[in-house]
């Protein structure tokens, strides 16, 4: 992470060299693309703060750290399947709970189908692909999400 901000500065430094102007344009920008994009990081960090303090840590361990990992698969796939979640919400809410001991393939599997499988959209899929592609999308999509995660698992020897 250290030379990401190191080159980072060092193309600060240089763009200042070679045109001020439009260094200078391109900080302004950047501030107010911040400070328009700050209400919607904040409100994510409140969801996931509340989310994260409503959900004890007994259950989370009890349900899909410490259960059968298959089991934990597929609950964590069914959450993610029926929940209607931002990415912008789900993968910060996942970041933490990786720092609770979720593992890896748990969160792959309910971010993947979270992204991948709408229940929560199917009627308005519905009405523009029509039921029999909406159906045969989310179910490809969920064995596809199981798949990835599973070797999400394997790589990081969850499994095996």
């Amino acid at each position: 992470m250290l030379y990401l901000y190191l080159f980072s500065a060092a193309g600060v430094i240089v763009s200042t060299i070679v045109n001020r102007e439009k260094t200078s344009a391109a900080f302004k920008i950047a501030f107010l693309k911040f400070y328009h994009l700050l209400p919607v990081l904040l409100i994510t960090a409140i969801i996931v703060s509340v989310m994260l303090y409503a959900i004890p840590d007994e259950l989370i361990q009890h349900y899909i750290v410490h259960n059968n990992k298959f089991t934990a698969l597929l609950i964590a796939s069914v959450m993610g399947s029926v929940t209607l979640m931002p990415g912008f919400i789900a993968f910060p809410m996942c970041g933490a709970l990786l720092t609770k001991g979720v593992p890896y393939m748990i969160l792959s599997a309910f971010t993947t189908t979270l992204m991948m499988v709408g229940i929560a959209t199917y009627p308005l899929e519905k009405k523009y692909f029509g039921a029999k592609v909406t159906i045969i999308r989310n179910v490809a999509s969920f064995f596809i999400a199981l798949i990835v995660a599973v070797i999400t698992g394997i790589f990081f020897g969850e499994l095996f």
